[in-house]
């Protein structure tokens, strides 16, 4: 039987419009102290010692990770999925996890005592997330095989909105962006790195084998970067589970 090939589609609404060779290791060793600091608890996931499973999807997501280039290891804060209505049937496209440097928190501390509700509608504190000076990292994990250029129509239709006149490095950044996915078939169980080192530089990884052990393009562009960040964690989301999930963490550890 042949593999099933997805159309992706985002949503374009939103509010705001603003103005790295990548190998990585599965898990890293953590002492007492850092992990009672910054704890996963997001209660919709499965847990495990190593990892979190994504529910809908069964995607198990590593709890921590390290990648060379980020200033410290990152911790998982919160997983997700994608979903795509063909004829009022909903068919999962991806699961997705949210990695932050566990300093992260400190910068956080006029939410502490939010509850996940209060967190989850809070622009200010996710766009708070975006500019601090601290590694951040989306892996999407694909549950089909999906055409790249299909893929990247759909993220390209995501982000131009969120953007209102791209700049000639805006545009720069657009076509670096669209020449990683063109011309490539992304199979069930690819992963996708997106990786913000600050608000203006981004690392792209993708591997249809395991982890990836390069980089395939850096995003220098801080309105491209903030226009896909705000697609997942923006007022209109495309994975209204991850930023639900991720909202569920920050609850968790601002306790």
């Amino acid at each position: 039987m042949g593999a099933e090939v997805c159309e992706v589609s985002w949503s374009t609404k939103t509010k705001h419009t603003h103005s790295s060779s990548c190998s990585l290791s599965p898990t890293f060793p953590l002492n007492k102290r850092t992990q009672i600091r910054f704890t996963v608890k997001a209660s919709s996931s499965v847990e495990s010692a190593e990892y979190t499973e994504e529910p809908a999807t069964s995607v198990k997501f590593h709890k921590f990770l390290s990648l060379p280039g980020c200033s410290s290891h990152l911790s998982l804060l919160g997983t997700g999925y994608r979903e795509k209505v063909f004829a009022i049937i909903g068919v999962k496209v991806y699961a997705a996890g949210l990695y932050v440097n566990q300093t992260i928190l400190s910068k956080l501390n006029a939410w502490k005592g939010r509850s996940a509700s209060e967190i989850q509608v809070d622009s200010s504190l996710f766009d708070s997330i975006f500019q601090a000076p601290l590694d951040k990292s989306l892996q999407i994990v694909l549950v089909r095989d999906v055409d790249g250029k299909t893929f990247w129509d759909a993220l390209d239709d995501a982000i131009s909105p969120r953007m209102k006149t791209p700049t000639p490095i805006d545009q720069s950044a657009l076509s670096t962006f669209r020449s990683i996915f063109q011309e490539r078939p992304l199979k069930k169980g690819t992963f996708i790195f997106l990786t913000w080192l600050d608000p203006s530089k981004m690392q792209v990884c993708i591997s249809s084998n395991g982890l990836p052990s390069e980089v395939d393009a850096t995003i220098e562009s801080e309105n491209v970067s903030f226009a896909l960040y705000d697609v997942f964690f923006g007022d209109a989301p495309v994975s209204p589970s991850l930023k639900a999930s991720v909202a569920t963490g920050l609850a968790t550890n601002f306790k």
